[in-house]
């Protein structure tokens, strides 16, 4: 019985571990029982939760968007319209037209780096805070069981 207990105490903090991203290991010091661990374990995951606003069971989605593509085109007929109307005017649409084209394209290729950019700027940046709030959350945790008599790693 007292072996099945062990097993059992060492899978629940397996599961602990890779619920709270792998950080937290929590060993009985003073010879707490399985269900006392439980208690103690879920006391301290709500405590922790509330003190910090993060569930790792929960995992935060991050908004991924994939790269844009095709602003050389949109750009590009764009300018291209823009060219058209202002070689009409001059009196060659067809080479305003395409000088429009390929100013428009360069400018939409711009924009589109430069939106690709960004996203991928926002999305380091969440992953970062995410990382920070899992970090907060274990330290919360730790601090919990620690408190309870119990050896944190």
């Amino acid at each position: 019985m007292k072996r099945l207990m062990t097993v059992s105490t060492v899978l629940g903090l397996l599961v602990l571990a890779g619920a709270a991203g792998a950080e937290v290991f929590v060993y009985p010091k003073q010879g707490q029982g399985q269900d006392q661990f439980q208690r103690d374990q879920f006391d301290c995951h709500n405590w922790a939760q509330g003190q910090t606003g993060v569930n790792p069971s929960q995992p935060v989605q991050v908004a991924s968007a994939p790269p844009q593509q095709g602003g050389a085109i949109r750009g590009g007929a764009r300018g291209a319209a823009l060219g058209a109307v202002g070689g009409a005017i001059g009196g060659d649409a067809g080479k305003g037209a395409a000088i429009g084209a390929g100013v428009g394209a360069a400018a939409g290729l711009m924009r589109q780096g430069r939106a690709n950019r960004d996203a991928a700027a926002a999305n380091e940046q969440a992953q970062a805070q995410q990382q920070a709030n899992l970090q907060r959350y274990d330290q919360a945790y730790g601090a919990c069981m620690g408190g309870r008599g119990y050896q944190v790693k």
